[in-house]
């Protein structure tokens, strides 16, 4: 028998033989592929394999529970509770504006004209009342009143609104006074947030608690105390500066002077300076009392009266320098 080179092939668990060998000797030196399994496993396997499909389950669930670093049931339950339960059966009964009158009385915010937000307010809450009648309506505009006292002696009030073009609203919502309350001249809107799917969405409007009204409440009337309290002061402040004790009186005796004059002197305000100044204006000669240039005379160019700054134009070799000096520092020059 005639045996040739054994050759390799590509393959992975054989050898290619050349044709001129017997079939016999190729199927003694062809190699067959071993897998080498660790003993517990094919025990296991071939036990699972007589095992019934209930019995697997079971001896599935046995493995798992045996293990001490992982309790799925524990993890589970905490993906159970976490996880929020759906409010709505479908998508489309969140659109529903009617929904809304589940949930009572709520404050409500509006968007309005920051300019105009009182005036709106009361528009709104006279239409409220003359078109649902049977319903209990409560509008807010968190202000304070702001006192001021004219020169002519009358006093003004001005409202300064804490959250400058918002409304507040308090009633039951539901699609019908939604939709009146959105065509009420001056109203852009609820403050909502966006509700729905790809198909469709809408701006669903957004209560706020109880307990955020009451503190936005609270912080008007204390900023309202604020403000009184300071009006108050300014009052005693004006009332102590008129008051006749804290004037300066000076009597003249008639028997002291040649003139029979009694008089009495009340000290006023001190009179005000006069604001025009002989300060030098732009392409008048000037000379410089101070500074590194003391003793220059130039021509004043430039006067920025806001800094105080001076430009000054010196002529040195016969070519004129602009110099850049404090106010203070120059005079007008006298000849």
């Amino acid at each position: 028998m005639k045996h040739g080179l054994l050759t390799w092939s590509p393959g992975r668990h054989f050898l290619s033989l050349p044709a001129s060998l017997s079939s016999a000797s190729k199927a003694h030196l062809t190699l067959k592929p071993r897998r080498f399994v660790s003993a517990s496993a094919t025990t296991e396997s071939v036990n699972e394999q007589n095992l019934s499909a209930r019995e697997r389950r079971q001896l599935r669930k046995e493995r798992r529970e045996s293990k001490p670093t992982y309790n799925w049931r524990e993890e589970v339950e905490e993906r159970l509770i976490q996880k929020p339960k759906k409010r709505y059966a479908s998508w489309t009964e969140e659109l529903n504006l009617d929904n809304l009158a589940l949930l009572g009385p709520q404050w409500w915010v509006l968007r309005v004209p920051s300019v105009t937000a009182q005036e709106i307010s009361e528009r709104l809450d006279r239409s409220l009342h003359r078109n649902f009648p049977n319903m209990d309506f409560e509008v807010s505009v968190p202000a304070v009143q702001v006192k001021r006292k004219l020169k002519n002696g009358s006093y003004s009030v001005k409202q300064k609104p804490l959250f400058p073009g918002r409304v507040f609203l308090r009633s039951v919502l539901n699609k019908e006074i939604h939709d009146f309350i959105r065509e009420c001249d001056g109203i852009r809107g609820f403050i909502a947030s966006k509700v729905g799917n790809i198909k469709k969405q809408i701006n669903k409007p957004k209560p706020i608690s109880a307990e955020d009204m009451e503190a936005i409440l609270q912080q008007a009337r204390e900023e309202q105390e604020k403000a009184d309290k300071a009006f108050e002061e300014e009052q005693k402040e004006e009332r102590a500066t008129l008051d006749p004790k804290n004037l300066n009186v000076v009597y003249i005796d008639s028997e002291s002077t040649s003139k029979d004059v009694t008089e009495s002197v009340i000290e006023s305000k001190p009179k005000r300076r006069s604001r025009k100044t002989s300060q030098p204006a732009a392409g008048s000669a000037v000379r410089v009392v101070s500074g590194t240039f003391a003793e220059f005379a130039g021509v004043l160019r430039k006067m920025d009266r806001k800094t105080g700054r001076a430009t000054v134009g010196f002529t040195l070799f016969g070519k004129e320098t602009l110099v850049d000096l404090d106010a203070s520092e120059i005079v007008l020059e006298t000849k």
